[in-house]
């Protein structure tokens, strides 16, 4: 019973999201099915409930015939077409009641038909025709038993109390009431069942996103690595072999390097909700990344020291990193990069610059480079500004928290700002 309420009291779960076939519905609205079990039970509940009706009644009110069992059972079979037609079937099924009532049969379970076939009608958004019907049902049980009465049977009949009037004109507004109630919870229930799923697309397009960023940061720093490693190879094939053989074990290393890499981020596709099995890098590899930019020609100053990092700006900080000496790798003219790291409060401030010009030249990248930086900034809050300086070269300059709570929310890319205008493509 605890399980089914939220914390500090309140409705239970199923009231609030649905009952737990609800959830298990289609997207698509489903073809109205034919209700055979309810209609056959409802059935038999009004004909066996009658006819104790009868006997208890019996002397006041007409007995039951050949015709009062013939409307009592085609006023509750026709609520089989209630959620195919819950229009005809409301109307239906007041009329039929109400020449039950004017042909003097006793009172009893006959309004329950009349009670279902409202609710179906107001649940299928028909509103108005459910209150016309109920309305109609009211007024001329009211004609009937103050004025036609002396005509109808059973003879002596005397007119009916306005207190029964008003007894049944409040389990009309109580019928109407109940199924406005339910037509509201389940709207409300459609929503938020579109709103999870909405919300369970929107996580799986994040995670897509999060784990394409992975591929192309892993890639694009090795592949880079490879492509400027061959070039060496080719070029030193003939005059340097001692040079060509180091450069073709370069492109050995990081080639394994990016497969276990990328098995990494794939494993994590293979099982998800495991903990992975290597951890993630940060930047205590860094080094690592100096070394590697090394190979491919390019010297890299590292300056400062990085502060104890959450494992998601670890990680963050370590991609934008890669990919800003990437992209001097492929597009500067320069061999010399600089990273300055420093902590400002709570905040990581990396500082990646290149003396240039860039060269122009393509080396396989697909341009999402500075995209993907700036979506991992943002994904934690933080900011990258990435441009062309006055002096020439270029800078990346990312602002990064230092501590990031596992629930912190995606922010919008709206606070990510560039320095200058500069092509995406050009990085």
């Amino acid at each position: 019973m605890d399980g089914q309420r939220e914390r500090g009291g309140g409705p239970p779960q199923w009231w609030r999201h649905g009952p737990p076939w609800w959830s298990r519905r289609g997207d698509e609205e489903r073809r109205p099915r034919w209700p055979w079990r309810s209609t056959v039970l409802i059935t038999a509940f009004v004909l066996i409930g009658s006819n104790f009706a009868a006997h208890a009644q019996e002397g006041e009110r007409a007995a039951l015939d050949p015709f009062a069992r013939a409307l009592l059972f085609f006023t509750g079979a026709a609520l089989l077409w209630r959620q195919r037609y819950p229009v005809p079937v409301v109307f239906g099924t007041a009329v039929t009641t109400l020449v039950y009532l004017g042909a003097g049969y006793p009172y009893g379970p006959v309004f329950l038909a009349v009670a279902v076939a409202c609710f179906g009608a107001v649940v299928a958004g028909h509103r108005r025709a459910a209150w016309a019907a109920m309305g109609t049902l009211w007024a001329g049980h009211a004609l009937v038993a103050h004025w036609l009465y002396r005509w109808l049977p059973p003879s002596g009949d005397s007119a009916a109390s306005w207190g029964q009037e008003i007894v049944i004109a409040t389990w009309v507004v109580a019928i109407v009431a109940l199924s406005e109630l339910a037509r509201a919870r389940r709207e409300q229930w459609a929503r938020e069942r579109a709103e999870r799923a909405q919300a369970a697309r929107r996580r799986a397009d994040e995670e897509r996103l999060r784990i394409a960023r992975e591929l192309h940061d892993v890639l694009a720093h090795s592949i880079s690595v490879i492509n400027v490693q061959a070039g060496v190879g080719l070029a030193l094939l003939d005059t340097d072999p001692e040079q060509a053989r180091t450069a073709l074990t370069t492109i050995k290393d990081q080639s394994k390097e990016a497969l276990g890499e990328v098995r990494q981020v794939l494993d994590t596709l293979r099982t998800p909700g495991e903990a992975p099995r290597a951890p993630a890098p940060g930047l205590d590899r860094l080094p690592e990344l100096v070394e590697q930019a090394a190979s491919a020609g390019l010297t890299v100053e590292v300056e400062g020291k990085p502060p104890r990092l959450s494992p998601g700006t670890d990680l963050a900080a370590f991609r934008i990193v890669q990919e800003a000496l990437t992209n001097v790798v492929r597009h500067s003219g320069s061999r010399r990069a600089r990273v300055c790291l420093d902590r400002e409060g709570r905040t990581l401030r990396l500082r990646i610059d290149d003396d240039g010009p860039a060269t122009g030249a393509e080396a396989g990248g697909s341009g999402n480079g500075l995209a993907g930086m700036r979506e991992r900034a943002a994904a934690l809050g933080g900011t990258i500004e990435a441009g062309p300086r006055p002096d020439g070269g270029f800078r990346v300059l990312a602002s990064l928290p230092i501590d990031v709570k596992p629930t912190t929310q995606v922010k919008p890319m709206t606070q990510v700002k560039p320095m200058t205008h500069v092509k995406e493509d050009d990085r």
